[in-house]
């Protein structure tokens, strides 16, 4: 063979090795140096880095919202404020919305006219304005002779003062964030509506078809979406809710593409990320392995098992508890997903060779082992001194303030109380107005048998499983003067705490009484619960943590200088991006790219809550009526994957093509790749979407929601990346070997 040949034969097979393995890096869109946007516009993408991140003009990123503070990331996708999300981020609204008479969580909502469009209490969307590196002006006054304390405390006096001179008259809304464990620091600026109304969810047997059985599984056949609008004053400006506020109009919004995905194809992603331990140590993985992770799946299982009996056995418990509900079994699940993925792909040992390598390098040079050389020593300490607290943490969160209602609500309670004993009138009557809001969103979604049961089985198994040392104070009053029996404990304050009834609650609030709410069991419960999670917070063994992580990210950002490494998500805005691609999941088992609605009537099983197909939406799919929003081969594509680097806090974003057009909606990551929050896997990760031409068949062939359709600018054969490769057949959405 000539040498040419084998040239060509090589660049062809590296071609084809770069387009079917997923990227690693969730990116500030600020930072798109020239060696990411290189990377991209060679994998197809048509933009320039100020076309997509541009604090002077229109961007995409002007199009991308933040949701809550970052619990979900959205999309502008009309000139009128319509935005893109998934079904799961708006299910605590769907759920408010619902009720025994009007399950939308059942019958899902489309608003045909802005009229029945509802708002959404206690809902915010925000705006990214801008980031700004300020990281020598946040460690102007650090040394390295400092110990932790200096530091932090020098830190500390120069994050004041410079958000004081930003924001003099705190008219900005600005957010100060470290990045690389205290290495470096970006100031956000955002911009926050308040005015959000419920616009579009389908049915559960769409937005959630699969349930807990599918939830972070490939093959998938969710159509996981809902949609939202922002209204904005007559200025266009934030306003509180009122009825004369008009859509909002932004100054970008996403074109909705129909060209669909191939194989290859290049993906972008754009959304707020939660969180990722991508720098974790071997010995915090296991620390993670032994003790961490299953506690947290254990408390949760149980958990759940005890709300699924009340809302098994009451339709209006189901429908208070199903936001609730979904919350839990969706970390449940991924804890469990987590260590499998550690555990069969050897993070661990992977973990240990770069440490390996890190310390060679370090004892290479002097001045490195001056400056890097207790970095390890600290972390491994920190680890060996909080093996014993690590599950009394756990439990203290999971099992003490979150897992009864009861206990979260009376600290916030007691927390807001403050201002019902204040002199000033006027301070008075706005923390009774605010109270009763809490208050009310709180028992719509309570009931106090399944709270009861809650509380009764989550307790006696945090004082079984864990050693008094940590356990909450008002422990030793159930075992002093109840015999140790929390039925009993129970029985006294279901029976005389305000707390568990709306009307005692409300009469409490207004007429406050100090002595009555100190004295109150409910208080007592949640007071104690805060205090024992926070002192296993504040750890002795903190500075160790702190100290040797950051001295460790500094020194590896050191050692592989000819490497860009992203910094871990905090939800800020970042930007992932890979192709389109299958993958193999285990031996002799291979993944396609997509999944058709074949796949939804394969799945059906109306016996099971979790497969429902409802008739209608089955004749639609058997009859095969997918108009425009079919593939060239007539099929009806549901889902899809891509080599894209998310995680919690991305659902809702937007998947553009290279031309910044939308082509999805971002849901899930796979079953296989679970560990990716601490080590992403280049061969098994992918991003699990939902293709945007499910999305409007969705609303115009099942809901006839064509009012939305028409405001979006639908576009189509703008592709200019490879074209489709695939035959023209009926693909199967189940895994072939």
């Amino acid at each position: 063979m000539k040498q040419t040949t084998i040239l060509l034969l090589a660049i062809s097979m590296l071609s084809t090795a770069l387009t079917t393995r997923a990227d690693e890096g969730m990116w500030l869109v600020n930072m798109l140096n020239r060696i990411t946007m290189a990377e991209m516009q060679g994998m197809g993408l048509n933009l320039t880095a100020e076309e997509i991140y541009d604090i002077n003009n229109a961007s995409l990123k002007d199009a991308i919202v933040r949701l809550n503070g970052g619990s979900c990331t959205g999309e502008v996708i009309s000139s009128k404020g319509l935005v893109l999300t998934n079904h799961h981020c708006a299910y605590d609204a769907i759920q408010g919305f619902s009720s025994t008479e009007n399950d939308y969580l059942t019958d899902g909502f489309f608003a045909k006219a802005h009229s029945q469009e509802m708002h959404i209490d206690d809902f915010v969307i925000s705006f990214l304005v801008r980031i700004d590196d300020v990281t020598d002006r946040i460690l102007q006054n650090v040394t390295m002779e400092m110990d932790e304390a200096e530091r932090n405390a020098a830190i500390d006096e120069s994050r004041k003062a410079f958000m004081e001179k930003m924001n003099p008259d705190g008219e900005k809304e600005l957010q100060l964030k470290s990045f690389y464990y205290d290495n470096e620091f970006y100031l956000f600026e955002y911009k926050t509506y308040r005015d959000i109304r419920l616009v579009a969810a389908p049915p559960e047997s769409v937005g959630k078809y699969g349930g807990d059985t599918d939830n972070w599984m490939w093959p998938r056949h969710t159509g996981d979406f809902s949609m939202l609008r922002i209204y904005a004053g007559a200025d266009n400006e934030p306003a509180d809710y009122s009825e004369s506020n008009v859509p909002y109009q932004p100054k970008r919004h996403l074109r909705i593409s129909m060209d669909g995905v191939s194989e290859g194809d290049f993906t972008m992603i754009m959304g707020y990320p939660g969180s990722t331990d991508r720098f974790l140590s071997s010995w915090g993985i296991d620390q993670a392995l032994r003790l961490y992770n299953p506690s947290v799946v254990d408390i949760r299982d149980l958990k759940l098992t005890t709300m699924k009996e009340h809302m098994d056995a009451d339709p209006a418990v189901r429908i208070q508890y199903a936001a609730k509900y979904a919350q839990t079994a969706n970390y449940w699940k991924y804890y469990i997903g987590q260590s499998n993925g550690l555990k069969r792909l050897d993070v661990q040992s992977k973990k240990a060779t770069l440490e390996a390598r890190f310390t060679k390098w370090v004892n290479e040079n002097e001045d490195r082992k001056t400056e890097y050389g207790e970095a390890l020593d600290l972390i491994q300490s920190y680890y060996e001194d909080t093996d014993a607290s690590v599950q009394g943490k756990v439990y203290a969160l999971e099992a003490g303030l979150i897992g009864s209602d009861i206990s979260l609500f009376a600290f916030r309670f007691a927390q807001m109380s403050a201002g019902l004993f204040n002199d000033n009138l006027e301070d008075v009557k706005a923390t009774q107005a605010a109270m009763t809001d809490f208050a009310d969103g709180f028992f719509k979604e309570y009931d106090q048998s399944t709270d009861r049961d809650l509380f009764v089985k989550l307790m006696s198994k945090f004082r079984d499983d864990i050693d008094p040392a940590y356990h909450p104070s008002f422990f030793g009053t159930v075992a002093e003067e109840y015999k140790n029996d929390f039925n009993r404990f129970a029985d006294e304050m279901y029976a005389q705490s305000f707390l568990v009834d709306a009307g005692r609650c409300a009469a409490f609030i207004a007429n406050p009484d100090q002595e009555q709410l100190d004295k109150d069991l409910g208080i007592i419960v949640g007071n104690s619960a805060i205090q024992t999670y926070f002192a296993g917070m504040s750890n002795p063994a903190e500075d160790k943590f702190n100290r040797g992580y950051r001295l460790f990210v500094k020194g590896l950002r050191e050692m592989d200088a000819g490497q860009s490494i992203a910094p871990d998500a905090n939800s800020t805005m970042r930007l992932t991006f890979g192709a389109v691609a299958p993958y193999k999941a285990a031996d002799a088992v291979h993944y396609d790219f997509i999944t058709t609605a074949n796949g939804v009537l394969e799945k059906k099983d109306n016996s099971n809550p979790e497969f429902i197909v409802p008739d209608a939406l089955d004749e639609l799919i058997r009859s095969r009526d997918f108009g425009p929003y079919a593939d060239e081969s007539g099929e009806l594509v549901v889902c899809f994957i891509h080599g894209t680097d998310i995680t919690g806090g991305n659902s809702g974003s937007p998947v553009l093509d290279a031309n910044g057009d939308l082509i999805g909606c971002a849901f899930d990551g796979n079953w296989e790749a679970m560990s990716g929050d601490i080590a992403f896997e280049t061969e098994l990760q992918r991003t699990i979407s939902v293709d945007i031409r499910y999305v409007m068949w969705i609303l115009d062939k099942f809901a006839g929601a064509n009012n939305l359709i028409e405001e979006m600018d639908l576009v189509s054969g703008l592709r200019t990346k490879k074209k489709n490769r695939r035959k023209k057949k009926t693909r199967s959405s189940k895994k072939r070997s």
